[in-house]
């Protein structure tokens, strides 16, 4: 039995703006795609950090210390639950979907020589209000860059 595996893409997230990414990115997850997105910590969000965070900090309050809700402070894992909420992720098309994704921070050794791609409809370029980086907001609500 001879199995055909499909290409895998690489999406640079620098740049580009986290909603619109993850959207673009859950539909081609969904029709079968294998996807790897890096620099998940250059990933932009719109808004005022200051009041972001705030309302952030509010919300991590939320639940117990260890039985949860959990919620993550690391930009690769933001990513990754973002896309999650996209995707009917308690389907078995939507786990399936879930499972082709891969987040890193940076860029790891061996994808460097390999060709990226970046999705220009989702370019923070085109935003009018003020963004910043989703590694610059992960610092601020907890995010320790030794872990």
């Amino acid at each position: 039995m001879q199995t055909t595996s499909k290409p895998v893409t690489i999406i640079n997230a620098d740049e580009l703006i986290l909603g619109r990414m993850a959207s673009i990115i859950a539909k081609r997850l969904l029709k079968g795609e294998k996807i790897i997105i890096v620099n998940a910590e250059k990933a932009m969000l719109s808004g005022k950090l200051k009041s972001k965070v705030r309302e952030a900090k509010e919300f991590l309050e939320v639940g117990h210390p260890r039985k949860g809700p959990f919620h993550y402070r690391r930009p690769d894992r933001i990513v990754r639950r973002t896309l999650r909420g996209m995707l009917p992720y308690k389907q078995p098309r939507g786990k399936q979907a879930y499972k082709r994704l891969k987040v890193f921070i940076g860029i790891p050794d061996e994808l460097k020589d390999r060709k990226m791609e970046t999705l220009t409809d989702a370019q923070a370029k085109k935003l009018t209000c003020p963004y910043f980086t989703l590694g610059e907001f992960a610092k601020d609500i907890g995010w320790n860059l030794g872990k």
